[in-house]
C-alpha cells in the first residue's frame, strides 16, 4: 500500500496492493499499522455508503462537530474528488485539490478533518464508500456552495443534478464569518 500526503497537509492519496488474476482481485483497503507507519493513528467508528447517477454532484460537505477525518474510495464507477482546505491557520487554506477515484484505479483519498469534500459521478452508476473518524452528527455539519467562485473548482460537467441542500448550500465567505469556522483553525 502506498500512501502520500498530498500538497496539502492532512490531505492523502492512497493505492492499495491489488492482486489479480482471472478470478478477480484482492486488495487490502486498511491496515492500522500501515496507516501508523505514515503518520495517521486514525481510528474508524462509521462506514457509509452512497450510490449517485451520472451527473450528481454531492458537494461540498464537512462536519465541525466532531470534526470528521473521512477515507473515501469509489467501489462502483467513477468520480471526480474535490477537497477544500478550510483550516484558517492553513498555508493552503481555501485552496482545492481534484482527484479521480474509481473502482478501476482503485485509489484512495483520506482527507483530515478541516477538508470540505464533494465528489461529482461520472459514470451511470456511482457508488463511494466512506469511512469515518467520528460519528455523523447532523447538527454538526455544514457545507458550502459546490461552485462557489471564492474557491473556483472547475467541475467536469456542466447542469449537475444537485439536492436541494446543496443547492442552497452557504458561500465560503458566510461559513468563514461563523464562529463555528474556527474550530478548524487548531489542526494545521
Amino acid at each position: 500500500m502506498i500512501i502520500a500526503e498530498t500538497q496539502f497537509k492532512g490531505l492523502y492519496t492512497i493505492e492499495p496492493k491489488v492482486h489479480e488474476d482471472f478470478r478477480g482481485f484482492f486488495m487490502e483497503v486498511y491496515r492500522r499499522d500501515v496507516f501508523r507507519e505514515q503518520g495517521l493513528d486514525l481510528t474508524f467508528v462509521q462506514d457509509n455508503q452512497s450510490r449517485s447517477k451520472k451527473n450528481v454532484i454531492r458537494a461540498l460537505h464537512f462536519q465541525y462537530d466532531p470534526p470528521i477525518g473521512k477515507l473515501m474510495r469509489v467501489t462502483l464507477g467513477e468520480a471526480f474528488v474535490a477537497a477544500v482546505d478550510i483550516r484558517k491557520n492553513s498555508p493552503t487554506f481555501g485552496k482545492h485539490l481534484t482527484f479521480n477515484l474509481s473502482d478501476k484505479n482503485k485509489k484512495m483519498l483520506y482527507a483530515s478533518p478541516g477538508f470540505a469534500m464533494g465528489f461529482c459521478a461520472m459514470s451511470d452508476l456511482m457508488d463511494m464508500q466512506y469511512r469515518f473518524t467520528a460519528l455523523y452528527n447532523p447538527k454538526g455539519e455544514a457545507n458550502i456552495l459546490w461552485n462557489d467562485t471564492d474557491i473556483g473548482i472547475v467541475w467536469p460537467i456542466s447542469g449537475p443534478i444537485l439536492s436541494d441542500r446543496d443547492k442552497s448550500a452557504q458561500d465560503f465567505k458566510t461559513w468563514l464569518a461563523k464562529p463555528e469556522s474556527d474550530l478548524f483553525s487548531y489542526m494545521y
